[in-house]
């Protein structure tokens, strides 16, 4: 009798045992090659930084990459992706693969400032990202040319009230931050001014040194230097408690105004879906980080404070700043689209 032949062409046939087990080893050995979120991570780890070197953004994923690299023991590689207001970049890491090697230094201008302002994103800040930890957190402060006769920030909100509709206030440009800023402090003033959009807070720090417009809603990191040298009058920080960087300068709750807080937050983010090991190794390096002087001094030297904390906290940051800046921005009617 001779042997039967199994032939995955013939009628009713099987597959070979001989396939069977061929298949079986490919499969394990493509699993096996697989970096597993045990052994995370196998490789280096890229850092998108959905904005242009030498900002704000960039200056934080910098101050921490040398800290990551040393304690997960694999290169941090630092991906400059700018465009789009930061949407670009941010966009790149909702729609990779969460196995923990691409990661965004998200913050509030992508995740809450910019879905606040379209009605079409190409991510959802809440749903397409896992949280890792907060990084920091750098205030915004009211700054006036020196010749403007206001003192304080009492002083400031009288001459306002006084030059109702006539006062100048310059931003970054439209939908910015400082914008924001500026409007949420209108609201809750009681005061009204002329807002005069700019490309950049560079140019408009510059009209508001030389007295062509009235203040600016900046970021202590960009103005702190102005306000130590005196060619900028810091009235009030929009924080919660005093900066190092300018200690003299009061917060507006001090100075009599309440629920003004703003500022902008990085975070260090990711994709959503990463296991549960990954989002715990992270975020236990990224605190460690933190915590290391050399990281510390980085922050401090920018007047940024350094946050860090659990994945939790960093979630119920971004559903905060998020409610907050659709509020202002549907008060104010401000659209991008």
């Amino acid at each position: 009798m001779k042997p039967i032949k199994y032939s995955p062409s013939s009628p009713g046939s099987q597959c070979s045992p001989y396939a069977l087990i061929f298949l079986t080893l490919l499969t394990a050995s493509a699993a096996f090659a697989q970096p597993q979120p045990q052994h995370y991570p196998a490789r280096p780890i890229r850092l998108v930084v959905p904005f242009a070197p030498g900002g704000n953004i960039d200056s934080t994923a910098r101050a921490i990459a040398p800290g990551l690299t040393e304690l997960l023991g694999q290169q941090i590689v630092i991906d400059n992706r700018g465009g789009a207001g930061g949407l670009i970049g941010t966009e790149i890491v909702a729609k990779a693969a969460p196995d923990g090697y691409t990661l965004v230094v998200g913050s509030s201008g992508v995740l809450t400032v910019a879905p606040s302002l379209y009605s079409k994103m190409p991510y959802d800040p809440l749903k397409d990202f896992t949280s890792l930890g907060l990084l920091s957190y750098v205030p915004i402060v009211l700054v006036v040319t020196p010749n403007l006769p206001a003192k304080s920030l009492k002083d400031f909100i009288a001459l306002a009230k006084q030059r109702a509709g006539k006062m100048i206030m310059a931003s970054a440009g439209n939908g910015t931050t400082n914008q924001l800023a500026g409007e949420l402090f209108q609201m809750e003033a009681g005061v009204k001014f002329v807002h005069v959009p700019y490309k950049g807070s560079g140019p408009a720090l510059v009209d508001v040194i030389g007295g062509q417009v009235d203040m600016l809603f900046d970021q202590l990191s960009a103005s702190a230097n102005y306000i130590k040298g005196g060619r900028l009058r810091g009235l009030a920080l929009a924080a919660d408690k005093r900066n190092a960087a300018v200690p003299d300068v009061p917060t507006m709750a001090e100075s009599g105004v309440r629920n003004c807080e703003a500022g902008t937050f990085t975070a260090l983010t990711g994709p959503a879906g990463l296991p549960p090991t990954i989002v715990t190794r992270l975020n236990a390096a990224l605190n460690k980080t933190l915590a290391m002087s050399s990281t510390r001094d980085r922050f401090a030297a920018v007047g940024a404070d350094v946050l860090g904390g659990s994945t939790a906290e960093n979630d119920a940051l971004v559903k905060t700043e998020l409610a907050k800046w659709m509020k202002v921005a549907k008060a104010a009617n401000i659209k991008l689209d």
